[in-house]
């Protein structure tokens, strides 16, 4: 009986890991320059501006689901270009790229993983 008690008190103490997410410091992304016709795939640290060519890309945030359950990939990106200012804001989805990647009229911007 005793070890009964003692296992369901330390359950007790156990944090629930239901829905939950792992957050990643950086975001791979894949960034396709649509006038000179090249895809390339871009490694950014989460909360740190990168320039690539145009445009200046800030991860706020790079989720990942609960690794027990189906993996998917989440990140809140700010895209700004040189010359329109912010053509960006919002989240991406690795499952789902068509639902909110970035298409602009030079640039396509998905999300690949976090890592």
């Amino acid at each position: 009986m005793r070890k009964i008690l003692l296992f369901f008190s330390l359950l007790a103490f156990v944090p629930c890991v239901c829905g939950a997410y792992v957050e990643h410091d950086v975001a791979v992304v894949r960034v396709m320059n649509k006038a000179a016709g090249k895809v390339q795939e871009l490694a950014l640290a989460v909360n740190e501006e990168t320039q690539f060519e145009k445009l200046y890309i800030n991860v706020r945030s790079c989720k990942q689901t609960d690794p027990f359950q189906a993996e998917d990939f989440f990140a809140f990106v700010e895209i700004n270009k040189i010359d329109e200012g912010q053509i960006f804001g919002g989240w991406m989805s690795r499952n789902e790229p068509g639902q909110n990647p970035l298409q602009n009229a030079d640039y396509d911007v998905w999300l690949v993983k976090c890592e």
